[in-house]
């Protein structure tokens, strides 16, 4: 026969009984439930300080006797003391795990007495649901089979990928996405994320703004499947479900983020801009470069106001001049440099006229001024 007597302890409902017609009905439910939730709390309450203190009294049993094993092997007249005064608390420690265990006993009767109720009738068996993905973990993936597996997907998939970026329509998001489901993966997010950069550099700003829009519903979906912890298939509808339920709070949580990736994206597009005219200068002026390279522009710069003049007029007379009455020190250094960046050619003429440059004075351009200058005055 069926033993039915596991059904004697069962507390009906809450909100089974029927009750007197003059009685507050939901009142009276109410403060059943309070009731039954608050003597649920106090035996948790119990449970919790049961296993806090029989933890607590294993432990300070298991440092006292770790002391005294250390002790004993000392045999001082100080060790002596402290073995006697570790037994005592030894003592102590151990009548309170007997304490402790009778606790726990009295609690297990205690627990076993008390009537089940809808709360506690039944457990969950299972916490989660689980979909048949790929084992491998990304975390295990190097950078070179990321970039090779992003490469791969947009060769295949990059049409569709910018169709997608060009809805506007949340419905049709969910269609396009039901329609083509391995579009729901970082890949896609990765490759709108650029996109939207790349838009902005190119001053296509309302672009940008629509594709940073599914850029950020991809990034919703894939958020939304870590948390659930299931493929980013198995759950996008649930996101568009949320958003056009106009879930206020999930909605602005969603604006924000939008406005908060288009401030990033503007701020990645001016970079790649910068760097990208840095490197252009940077090639300009490696085209500039002079025979002992040095910068043409940046010894100009450099350059005394009256020499800088002087090259302005490109008056050679001028020059010497100026360079006459200069230190010839600091001459010497100016003229070297102009040389060095091709600001000034020594011996131009001659040079012309033979197919090479003079090479076989030391400091030619500034003797050779320096020279007609003298002979001048």
């Amino acid at each position: 026969m069926v033993d039915y007597s596991v059904w004697d302890h069962i507390e009906v409902s809450d909100d089974e009984d029927e009750t007197h017609p003059n009685i507050d009905t939901a009142s009276l439910f109410r403060w059943r439930h309070q009731a039954r939730v608050e003597r649920m709390e106090e035996a948790q309450k119990e449970r919790e300080e049961y296993e806090k203190g029989t933890t607590d009294v294993k432990r300070k049993l298991g440092e006292c006797q770790k002391k005294l094993n250390e002790l004993v092997v000392a045999e001082t007249d100080d060790a002596k003391k402290e073995i006697e005064k570790l037994h005592g608390e030894l003592k102590l420690l151990k009548r309170e795990e007997k304490d402790w265990d009778k606790k726990g006993t009295q609690l297990k009767k205690k627990e076993k007495s008390t009537p089940w109720n809808v709360d506690t009738l039944s457990k969950e068996g299972f916490s989660k649901s689980i979909f048949n993905v790929n084992s491998e973990s990304n975390d295990a993936e190097t950078d070179e089979d990321k970039e090779k597996k992003h490469k791969t997907f947009v060769e295949k998939n990059e049409k569709q990928v910018k169709h997608f970026g060009m809805l506007s329509r949340w419905d049709d998001s969910q269609k396009y996405l039901s329609d083509n489901p391995h579009l729901v993966c970082e890949e896609t997010a990765n490759y709108l994320v650029i996109w939207c950069i790349d838009l902005e550099v190119e001053e296509k700003h309302a672009l940008m703004g629509q594709v940073a829009h599914q850029t950020i519903v991809m990034q919703f979906i894939l958020e939304l499947a870590k948390s659930l912890k299931v493929d980013p298939r198995a759950c996008f509808r649930q996101f568009f479900t949320k958003i056009k339920t106009a879930d206020k709070q999930y909605v602005e949580a969603f604006n924000d983020e939008l406005e908060a990736f288009k401030e990033r994206v503007r701020g990645r597009a001016q970079a790649r801009i910068e760097k990208a005219m840095k490197e252009y200068e940077e090639e300009e002026r490696q085209k500039r470069m002079g025979p002992g390279g040095l910068d043409p522009v940046e010894v100009y710069e450099n350059l005394p106001i009256e020499m800088k003049n002087c090259f302005d007029a490109k008056d050679i007379q001028l020059l010497q001049d100026v360079i006459s009455k200069m230190d010839p020190t600091e001459a010497k250094h100016h003229m070297q440099r102009c040389i060095d960046s091709g600001l000034w050619i020594p011996n131009a003429k001659a040079a012309e006229e033979e197919g090479e440059k003079n090479t076989g004075e030391e400091d030619p351009v500034y003797e050779e001024v320096k020279k007609e200058a003298t002979e001048e005055k």
